[in-house]
């Protein structure tokens, strides 16, 4: 089986846009939460998000989150019209990726381009572009409706924009699994990879699912924080006591991906190596996590069986911590059980605290951090972890980052439907 390293990172997140500026915002515990002021939240029981601060001053990620997202520096306003912003957050964090990598592939041969290739998810895709073009229909008429409106929606095409931008002639692919599909993308696209299917894949996921149906949605089905309307940095508080659902966050995180030899054939800066890969199914309910969170310990135990590793060398778990009454225990317990029941040492913390739940691109930020993690030896807090709702040995990391010394990480994520992923990185080989 042949080696996967990464050796590119692009990022858009509500802590900041860029790798260098989110990192540096999570690891000082800073939060991108803040009130909802771009759409009528009077009737909405959850009038908070993290959104991506913008340098039009939406959102409200304020002046403690530099970074801020310049919609123009990725395409024209009129071009930005024909599509959905989860295919322009994915499009900016993949640009950043490959120009991180130092790889274009239109430069070198055609051949190079039809074996790079991009795998890139959404877990809702082009809800806006969908609630907005219902409601022209409804009040306008048909003739209303834009004709870029089925393209702008599809999940699919943030994959083919990325595709048709860069010129990546190889596997064109997505991934929709709820909110496990940014790691299932970088999973998938590593296997690629490791089976000579390419040499080089974009892969992550994008999410833009702050609105009003986004919103009213996620409340009815009682996923989402109602009760820190006021106090929205605090709304986000995986493991505490007060938590009462997630925040929900937007974004998209890009990785590339690499075959070993290809990146030391021409240089390339390794930032770690893909070691494992695990996925299952809860087959149980549609939103409730498996009791003692059996799925997602499959998930972790076939990650690490894939990576050919000892479960002692990883030293820091990025966890999916969504901040649900529920499934933050659950996969409190079932960590617990992947260490024997002696996790003591592991570090785990969940980045949601502070860039809230992206959902389908929760996946792919969270592999970011995970790799940073590793690469700086730095474990990033859990903010808002002020009364742990249960006792463990694994160390939350609450309120401030700490320093790691592991050969190993690993990143969880579980979605709707029962969907589990796990995938381990490895320090970069030397």
């Amino acid at each position: 089986m042949r080696r996967v390293v990464v050796t590119g990172l692009g990022l858009v997140s509500p802590v900041g846009c860029g790798v260098p500026t989110a990192w540096e915002n999570v690891k000082a515990g800073k939060s991108g939460a803040g009130k909802i002021e771009h759409f009528e939240v009077d009737d909405l029981s959850c009038k908070v998000a993290a959104m991506v601060p913008k340098i039009t001053g939406e959102g409200d990620g304020g002046p403690d989150v530099p970074g801020s997202f310049d919609p123009d520096s990725v395409m024209p306003a009129r071009e930005r019209k024909r599509i959905d912003e989860f295919i322009l957050y994915s499009i900016a964090a993949a640009d950043e990726a490959i120009a991180d990598a130092d790889w274009n592939p239109k430069d070198v041969s055609e051949e190079a381009q039809e074996r790079t290739g991009v795998l890139f998810g959404s877990g809702v895709g082009g809800l806006k572009t969908t609630y907005e073009a219902t409601l022209t229909l409804r009040d306008k008429g048909p003739r209303r409706v834009s004709p870029f409106v089925i393209p702008g929606m599809l999940i699919n095409l943030a994959s083919g924009q990325i595709s048709i931008r860069h010129g990546l002639k190889g596997p064109n692919h997505s991934v929709v699994t709820a909110c496990a599909t940014g790691a299932h993308a970088i999973g998938d696209a590593a296997r690629l990879i490791q089976h000579g299917q390419a040499d080089v894949m974009v892969a992550g996921g994008g999410e833009s699912s702050i609105c009003r149906l986004g919103i009213a949605g996620f409340v009815a089905c009682r996923a989402m924080t109602t009760n820190f309307n006021d106090d929205p940095k605090a709304a986000s508080r995986p493991y505490d006591k007060d938590r009462d659902g997630f925040l929900m966050g937007e974004g998209a995180g890009a990785l590339v991906l690499e075959e070993y030899e290809h990146a030391i054939a021409r240089g390339a800066t390794i930032y770690a190596e893909f070691k494992g890969y695990g996925l299952s199914g809860d087959a149980y309910h549609i939103t409730s996590p498996a009791p003692e969170g059996n799925g997602g310990y499959r998930a972790m135990k076939m990650a690490l069986d894939d990576s050919g590793l000892d479960v002692t060398e990883i030293g820091y778990v990025n966890a999916h911590g969504t901040s649900t009454p529920m499934g933050d225990e659950l996969e409190i317990m079932a960590v617990e059980k992947l260490f024997g029941g002696n996790p003591q040492g592991v570090s785990m913390s969940s980045t949601k605290s502070m860039t809230g739940h992206l959902l389908g691109a929760a996946g792919a930020v969270e592999t970011i951090f995970t790799i940073m993690a590793l690469k700086d030896q730095t474990a990033p807090p859990t903010i808002n972890l002020d009364n742990p709702s249960v006792e463990t040995l694994i160390d939350l990391v609450p309120h401030r980052s700490k320093p790691l010394n592991c050969n190993a990480a690993m990143s969880n994520s579980f979605g709707f439907g029962g969907t589990n992923a796990a995938l381990i990185f490895a320090k970069a080989p030397e």
